[in-house]
């Protein structure tokens, strides 16, 4: 990696190397130009700075610089591109170079796709938070079924973790009861999985899960149980229980 930014870093000197030397030849040669010309001419006045930075010449100079071809009597100025406007345009290339170093060479610029991933992990951190505080608010008394794919997704890889043990991987049942048929012991509502799974049933050997689990994922891994109903998986548990109609 180290090897890689020094290379980068290289690279990066040699290209702006190659720009200030251009820039610094083409500007000599404009001088030694004007220079030739005003020793050819030692009569004109010398300019001021400002006229050599604007590029603009005295009136009574103009004489010096018209194009003999004329057109319906109009008579063309030969001026140079002014010393001010190559300035400018020689400053766009340097800022040019500069950018590129710095956001695709070095990469330390915050580009688009950096700021997009610095936003996401900015935005993944603030659901996180929010999720926490929320998940506090759940109880048995207002949580309500989930829904979404990340819920249920969410779900399923809980169950998976904790529950798989006694009642199955696909829910048919172990030594906890089958979830995939219409028996329920403690109520098949959402509410009431959402209160056995927090509380546990200790007369029956399965722990409270709240010490474990927040509130949200107990919400969301009794969501995902639901799900399993009517999938007559194999080898499924006999029914227990109240069967729920």
């Amino acid at each position: 990696m180290e090897t890689i930014y020094l290379e980068n870093w290289l690279i990066s000197l040699v290209i702006l190397t190659s720009i200030v030397i251009f820039i610094v030849t083409v500007q000599l040669n404009y001088t030694l130009k004007k220079i030739a010309q005003a020793q050819n001419k030692p009569h004109e006045k010398a300019l001021s700075w400002w006229q050599s930075f604007t590029g603009l010449r005295p009136i009574e100079d103009e004489k010096d610089i018209m194009i003999k071809d004329s057109h319906d009597g109009i008579i063309e100025l030969d001026n140079p591109t002014p010393p001010w406007f190559m300035y400018l345009f020689y400053s766009t290339i340097l800022f040019g170079v500069i950018y590129l170093i710095n956001y695709h060479v070095i990469q330390d610029g915050n580009i688009q796709e950096t700021e997009y991933k610095t936003d996401m992990a900015k935005a993944e951190k603030e659901r996180a938070n929010y999720l926490k505080k929320f998940a506090k608010s759940i109880n048995e008394n207002n949580v309500v079924l989930a829904t979404s794919k990340k819920d249920i997704l969410e779900g399923s890889n809980i169950y998976k973790t904790n529950c798989v043990a006694c009642h199955g991987n696909l829910g048919q049942g172990g030594v906890g009861p089958n979830f995939t048929d219409r028996f329920w012991i403690h109520g098949a509502g959402i509410k009431d999985l959402f209160k056995t799974i927090t509380n546990g049933v200790p007369e029956k050997g399965m722990i409270a899960w709240n010490k474990t689990i927040n509130p949200l994922q107990i919400q969301q891994v009794a969501s995902y149980i639901l799900t399993l109903q009517g999938t007559n998986p194999p080898g499924a548990k006999e029914p227990q229980g109240i069967e729920i109609k």
